[in-house]
């Protein structure tokens, strides 16, 4: 077994083994970490096919910012994770569901899925000449721009969800309102005392 056999098994291993405890890791910071290996190991999956500007991507942006972001968040909100389990535990059956769901369209999807005619033509037109961040990039803005900026709308979209899924107004904490305060009334607002010398308040 040649070097590169071994390390695309070892990569493997470790990308399958960081994504099983990301899922299952009761700790938070643990999931993160693991999320963390998975991403590096994918990176060297990469870096064997010889993408090599995909691998410095995933370690640069997921790994250097995403996760990170991810871990500081973790480990600075007061979340209460036993909450979040409960209701995940509450809504399990409908996500199992959900889950088959799309995995038997994708079945259906890949069943039937083929190349196109003609494709090795195209391919060999925009592959091959240059190095791969040039043939990258041909590929992702001249060919599939549209599914480029679509899948851009689509992440904004899951983070503007997510920002209003876990948007919490605590009850127990004093906000401002400004509108209230412009249109108070000012004889009610004030009360004016009329204090005799000597008395005090």
């Amino acid at each position: 077994m040649s070097i590169a056999a071994v390390a695309f098994y070892a990569f493997s291993m470790s990308t399958l083994v960081g994504g099983v405890f990301t899922v299952v890791s009761r700790n938070p910071v643990h999931s993160v970490l693991w999320l963390i290996l998975s991403f590096i190991s994918a990176a060297g999956l990469f870096v064997l096919l010889g993408a090599e500007f995909v691998a410095m991507l995933l370690i640069i942006v997921y790994v250097g910012a995403v996760a990170v972001l991810f871990l500081f968040v973790v480990m600075m909100l007061d979340v209460d994770f036993a909450e979040l389990k409960a209701e995940m535990a509450r809504y399990l059956p409908l996500g199992l569901l959900i889950g088959v769901v799309v995995l038997i369209q994708l079945m259906f999807a890949f069943g039937v899925w083929d190349y196109s005619q003609g494709y090795q033509q195209r391919i060999s037109e925009v592959i091959g000449n240059g190095t791969n961040t040039a043939e990258l990039g041909a590929i992702i803005y001249d060919e599939y721009i549209l599914i480029f900026q679509l899948s851009g709308l689509i992440l904004l979209v899951a983070m503007i969800g997510a920002i209003v899924l876990t948007l919490r107004h605590r009850e127990d904490i004093k906000r401002q309102d400004v509108f209230t305060q412009m249109m108070r009334d000012p004889e009610k607002a004030m009360e004016l005392k009329d204090i005799k010398p000597g008395q005090g308040l």
